[in-house]
């Protein structure tokens, strides 16, 4: 088993497939303290992992489907602000354009 790549300065994140084994572990030995040394976890952040593990199973380390729609929203959102403002000032500029070719034909 490799360790998962941190983020941050303080505060490590671990991935749901790095939880999900630990948690597994845990339950099989028993041996908190153990795991705890053998992967630099904290006893308690194990016991927590091997509890959601025994009472939800694996999709409880993952992000939901809601919290990725609602990311996706946003984005789409911001994509579609960036599309407005360019079509106003691709606008803009072919007015510009137009208001000079007529000034240069008189």
């Amino acid at each position: 088993m490799s360790f998962p790549k941190t983020t941050g300065k303080t505060r490590k994140k671990y991935t749901p497939q790095f939880k999900f084994n630990l948690a597994k572990e845990t339950i099989k030995t028993g041996n908190l303290s153990e795991i705890s040394r053998k992967y630099g976890v904290g006893v308690n952040l194990l016991s927590a992992w091997a509890k959601l593990l025994d009472e939800q199973g694996f999709h409880i380390f993952e992000t939901t489907p809601d919290q990725q729609n609602n990311q996706l929203k946003g984005k789409i959102a911001k994509l579609e602000q960036m599309v407005g403002k360019k079509e106003i000032e691709l606008n803009l500029l072919k007015n510009f354009s137009d208001f000079y070719q007529s000034q240069d034909t008189t």
